[in-house]
């Protein structure tokens, strides 16, 4: 019975040495008499019990590994407080487990160097425009010392940049001229803009107005002109029937008694106006004959027509 129970332990225990599960995303490295003898790979893996021995285990998932806080001094001798996070994998578990004694530390202490080398390149105002480039050459850096250890720098990314408080204070100033002087030059526009507006408002009433007039005074004249046109053409159409009248049977003698009754009639004038002296002819003949020297005047007109036409 106790020769059983010993052999069930020793096959245990070789069951033990010799059977391995290998997680997911994790690698095993095997030594064998105290040299590297391969890696073991997720899943049942089999070792000789008392040869082989698991020296090393490494995790193959994303590490991102806190950055301590430094100070570091840029080109322009100022000092910064910064802070970063690094994010690494390991790719070659041999190398992790061989290359260094202790890659983690050997990444933090090279990213550390790496940060105080490239902000002491730049200065401060840089160091806050220019972070992206900041974080590529770190990680630049670090990857060619890296693999050396098995390690894959995938990034880093800066998380804190904090001055001193007497350039916080010079920058926050810097920051609240600039942003008067945006106001300013805003204003400035607004009240520039303005008074262009106003000006091209006032040129487009001068010239509508001087549009408006301009047009009254075509209209003016056109009217003008039309009503000097039909008087004109009224006074010849007058002329033309009286004319005519004058040519019909009887149209001298109404002529003579027309302008009888005018001479009458401007004697009669000239007769009421009490500050007018009035010569009367002894010989009342004479308007008669005065009469007689218009028809005659008429007559000649009516032939000078005649020979004209």
């Amino acid at each position: 019975m106790e020769i059983a129970v010993l052999l069930f332990v020793i096959a245990a225990i070789f069951i033990t040495r010799s059977i391995k599960v290998v997680p997911q995303q994790n690698a095993w490295v095997v030594e064998r008499l105290g040299k590297y003898h391969g890696s073991l790979t997720p899943g049942l893996n089999f070792l000789m019990p008392f040869i082989d021995k698991v020296a090393y285990k490494h995790s193959l998932k994303e590490i991102p590994l806190d950055v301590p806080s430094q100070v570091c001094i840029t080109r322009d001798n100022t000092q910064l407080q910064v802070d970063g996070i690094l994010y690494f994998q390991v790719t070659d578990p041999m190398r992790a487990s061989y290359g260094s004694s202790n890659y983690i530390m050997a990444v933090t202490q090279l990213a550390q160097t790496s940060l105080r080398s490239v902000i002491g390149k730049l200065e401060l105002d840089k160091t806050f425009e220019e972070r992206d480039i900041i974080n590529a050459q770190i990680v630049q850096a670090i990857d060619e010392a890296a693999l050396n250890w098995g390690v894959k720098v995938l990034r880093y990314e800066i998380k804190d940049l904090t001055p001193p408080k007497e350039i916080l204070h010079a920058m926050q100033a810097q920051i609240t001229a600039e942003r008067e002087k945006r106001a300013l030059i805003a204003a400035s526009e607004g009240r520039r803009q303005e008074q262009i507006n106003i000006a091209t408002g006032e040129r487009e009433a001068f010239i509508a107005r001087s549009e408006g007039e301009k047009q009254a005074a075509i209209n003016n004249a056109q009217g003008e002109a039309a009503a000097i046109t039909e008087v004109a053409n009224a006074t010849a159409l007058a002329i033309e029937r009286i004319a005519h009248a004058i040519n019909q049977p009887g149209g001298e003698q109404a002529v003579q008694l027309k302008v009888a009754e005018r001479a009458v009639d401007a004697y009669g004038k000239v007769a009421a106006d009490a500050t007018t002296t009035l010569i009367i002819p002894g010989n009342m003949s004479e308007v008669s004959a005065l009469i007689g020297s218009a028809m005659k005047m008429i007559g000649t007109g009516k032939q000078g027509a005649g020979a004209g036409a």
